[in-house]
């Protein structure tokens, strides 16, 4: 499509998008989702029409579920250039991306909204601004209710924020260490469990995380049961958690000497496990045998049999 005719074809679509005629408006934005989808130049000269994310910030707060989602796909689309990000990720429509992800009944919607904070949020001058805006909130909010079609989007989003040192503070005050927690004990899917692990592996690297993680009930055993299991993601995220809490707290030490299976289940891992994971799972049995020998002799012995 010649440049000339596709800015005549934006300008139009844009025209069209704001009739009273809801036929229109549909029809307008498919097209828009369509010109956007794979050209980066196309999504260029979009975002360079006057009144065009004006436009599209109007209607993704449309009542319409395929208005939302089509103006929604649109946003995406344009979120995907890098020169574009920071000038999406204004407050007014991050305020609204945290509302959306929070009482949208349509799942599309939900994923929709969820994967364009993920996309703006790659942006690190990003980052900070949906801390303020109280995104981090929202998306632990949103985690904890019943699982949806947006819960991987949700998660993923959450992960890219934890990059920023600041969001991570948020996210621990808000109360995500146990809605994730209760995210690995869930029999959701494995995707979302290795997701959530590597958040709380972020969330563990600094001090109020890791004082977090260390007062939660049977953090341990609940590690335990992430390494029996199949996902190497997982176990590979459990087993960096665990190593963290070994070296802050003698007290999760013990708790592990106290589990029987430990010691196997780390065997097995150091033989089977990835490299990233045999690594980790070696440090643990190393820290575990030198705790049991410092408990034994002082004439407590907990005995750890490899």
């Amino acid at each position: 499509m010649a440049a000339v005719r596709l800015r005549e074809t934006i300008v139009q679509c844009l025209q069209e998008a704001q009739s009273d005629s809801y036929e229109l408006k549909q029809q307008a934005l498919q097209t828009l989702a369509s010109i956007t989808k794979v050209n980066p130049q196309n999504r260029n000269l979009l975002a360079q029409t006057e009144g065009a994310i004006s436009t599209l910030l109007t209607l993704f707060l449309s009542y319409s579920p395929i208005l939302q989602t089509l103006s929604l796909s649109i946003l995406f689309n344009l979120s995907l250039n890098p020169d574009l990000k920071q000038t999406l990720a204004d407050m007014e429509t991050i305020y609204h991306l945290n509302a959306m992800i929070l009482t949208s009944t349509s799942p599309e919607s939900s994923k929709l909204a969820a994967s364009l904070i993920c996309s703006l949020a790659i942006l690190d001058k990003n980052k900070a601004k949906f801390g303020v805006a109280g995104t981090i909130q929202s998306l632990v909010k949103a985690v904890s209710g019943p699982r949806g079609p947006a819960a991987h989007h949700l998660l993923s989003s959450l992960a890219e924020l934890v990059q920023f040192h600041g969001n991570c503070t948020v996210a621990v005050r808000s109360g995500a260490i146990q809605v994730l927690i209760g995210v690995v004990e869930s029999t959701d899917g494995e995707d979302l469990a290795g997701t959530s692990l590597g958040i709380l592996g972020r969330l563990a690297r600094f001090d109020e995380g890791l004082k977090a993680l260390i007062k939660t009930d049977h953090i341990v055993s609940s590690m335990l049961e992430v390494l029996k299991g199949r996902c190497m993601l997982s176990k590979e995220g459990a087993a960096e958690i665990l190593l963290r809490l070994f070296e802050e707290s003698e007290g999760c030490v013990r708790d592990a000497l106290r589990l029987p299976e430990f010691p196997s289940v780390l065997a097995d891992l150091s033989v089977r496990g990835s490299g990233r994971a045999r690594e980790n799972s070696s440090l643990l049995m190393k820290k575990m045998t030198e705790a049991d020998f410092d408990t034994y002799s002082n004439g407590s012995p907990l005995l750890v049999k490899w």
